[in-house]
């Protein structure tokens, strides 16, 4: 049973909200004086903190409520706090609730209003615990990790990449290749990177080559080499991709842009390790751990006869789906801070940031970021310095309203809570009050 702890130096006021409280299942307990309060919360277990906001009779600034408020949240930072007030103290109030107090109520106050309030507050706190538990554990999972690979400087926070990064790294050491699908901008490159320095041919070369940029005619000579006279201007010998990776790992990005004669030549390196530069007819051979990246839907290019059918099953032994950024939106702010370098965001800045969909992924929040960091005059970031579309930055409302039922199915279907508000149009602090108006449970 949550207890509820009240502090108001009118016994009368002590004795209705205790008996209201009770009535609908709370534990009240009760103090007459800010250093009373005070002391009782650092000796029980309170889930939720209701205060008056004068103490003395000769008081009715509400600057003692204002210390005591601050008081608590020093050493109570997290605890749901509700303000009983006056509406002489109402501005006070007002500058309090944006300072961290949960709500106010006016006195006299409204019972069923005040319930409302409690128990929506206390179902939120219950939620946000649950959010920093998991949080907790996933820090410590990443820990874990740390002392065990080479992170290589990822920076995540969200379940959906705690779980592909344990995938990346329990295959990385594995001879297979690996295919990393997702987004523009997602980060494929960075988790390319992270299986190769967790490979057992890390200490050998790393080769990126993206297969979209190269020109039909010359991508023959740049995957694997050329002989002098080969083709106009060549006096030289071209040492090609696979052949400068031999020993190490191949990392071909926008693999679906390839054109259909280039995946020919590719499917006979990865069945024989066997290729001849352009040029000449020795057949020369090599080892090399290949990782494949790309935004295509490949399968349906498959369908459309724009990749070979027998090349994606021999490049998607494993496949690695990176989530686009809006669907790991606990990944946004550890992110900007790396960006930022240690320069702070306004609340507001970073509460758009969470908002935002960021169509271009990783790579639009570091571009903002960095774009931001240079043109803002003040100490911190502001809204107005991102420039985000809409202005505010702000999620558009959805297009509907979910029922219970709808939510209750989405909740069942998906993976986490932030994948069923991205589907349902909702934030998720939007889901987490429905989920509280409907009485859903968070697990």
């Amino acid at each position: 049973m949550d207890t509820i702890l009240i502090i108001d130096d009118n016994p009368a006021v002590c004795d209705a909200l205790s008996l209201l409280l009770a009535v609908h299942g709370f534990n009240a307990e009760t103090a007459a004086t800010p250093a009373a309060g005070l002391q009782r919360l650092a000796q029980q277990d309170i889930a939720l903190v209701i205060q008056d906001m004068n103490f003395s009779r000769d008081q009715s600034s509400g600057e003692e409520g204002r210390q005591l408020f601050y008081a608590i949240r020093e050493r109570h930072p997290d605890l749901p706090l509700i303000l009983l007030t006056a509406w002489t103290e109402l501005e006070m109030a007002v500058e309090l609730v944006k300072a961290g107090a949960a709500d106010y109520l006016g006195k006299p106050w409204d019972d069923a209003k005040l319930l409302a309030t409690v128990t929506n507050l206390l179902e939120l706190s219950e939620l946000s615990r649950q959010q920093r538990q998991q949080q907790q554990a996933l820090a410590e999972r990443r820990q874990q990790l740390a002392k065990r690979f080479d992170l290589s400087g990822l920076i995540y926070q969200s379940d959906a990449m705690q779980r592909l990064v344990e995938t990346a790294l329990q295959v990385a050491r594995a001879d297979v290749p690996i295919l990393i699908t997702g987004a523009n901008g997602a980060g494929k490159e960075k988790i390319a990177e992270l299986i190769q320095r967790n490979s057992a041919v890390k200490s050998g070369p790393f080769i990126r080559v993206n297969a979209g940029a190269l020109p039909n005619e010359l991508m023959e000579a740049e995957l694997f080499g050329a002989e002098p006279g080969a083709f106009t201007g060549l006096n030289k010998t071209r040492i090609g991709r696979f052949e400068a990776a031999d020993g190490g790992t191949l990392f071909l990005d926008e693999i679906g842009n390839l054109p259909l004669s280039g995946q020919m030549k590719l499917l006979r390196v990865l069945q024989t390790g066997e290729f001849e530069r352009l040029g000449s007819s020795q057949t020369r051979r090599c080892r090399v751990r290949l990782i494949s990246a790309t935004n295509s839907d490949l399968p349906q290019a498959i369908r459309n006869g724009e990749f070979r059918e027998d090349l994606y099953y021999r490049l998607n032994v494993i496949e690695l789906k990176l989530p686009p950024l809006h669907e790991r939106p606990d990944d946004i702010l550890p992110l900007a801070r790396h960006f930022l370098q240690g320069r702070a965001l306004t609340t507001e800045a970073a509460r758009a940031l969470e908002a935002y969909s960021w169509p271009g992924n990783v790579r639009e929040l570091q571009n903002t970021l960095i774009r931001a960091d240079l043109l803002s005059q003040g100490v911190q970031i502001t809204l107005a310095d991102l420039g985000l579309p809409a202005a505010t930055g702000v999620t558009p409302r959805p297009v509907f309203e979910p029922d219970v039922t709808q939510i209750r199915e989405m909740l069942a279907n998906t993976s986490s809570l932030a994948e069923a508000a991205r589907q349902l149009g909702l934030s998720r602090q939007a889901l987490y009050r429905r989920m509280e108006k409907y009485g859903i449970p968070s697990a």
